[in-house]
């Protein structure tokens, strides 16, 4: 077995956490990941920080309202599930 990574990250423009995080996780969901764990954090003020542990790597967002923009990073082993998420994530971004 050969160790390989697909890794992609970007900035997208800024949307309320209240829609993004279901979209998001069903973008996740429908790609062939399997979701083990997810950590979240709201900070007082504003922002956000989400990871989610997938049983294939794992999904991180943080949010930077007063910037309007959001910065997302997927990291995963498995390169259909991978590329699955780009198509669905470029078809709403």
């Amino acid at each position: 077995m050969n160790a390989v990574m697909y890794n992609y990250n970007t900035w997208i423009k800024y949307e309320d956490e209240k829609v993004l995080i279901p979209k998001l996780e069903n973008m996740i969901i429908n790609s062939g990941f399997t979701i083990i764990k997810k950590v979240e954090h709201f900070f007082d003020i504003q922002g956000y920080t989400g990871l989610w542990l997938l049983a294939e790597s794992h999904f991180a967002i943080h949010t930077f309202p007063e910037e309007n923009k959001i910065y997302i990073e997927i990291s995963s082993c498995v390169k259909e599930y991978f590329d699955k998420f780009l198509e669905k994530l470029q078809k709403i971004f």
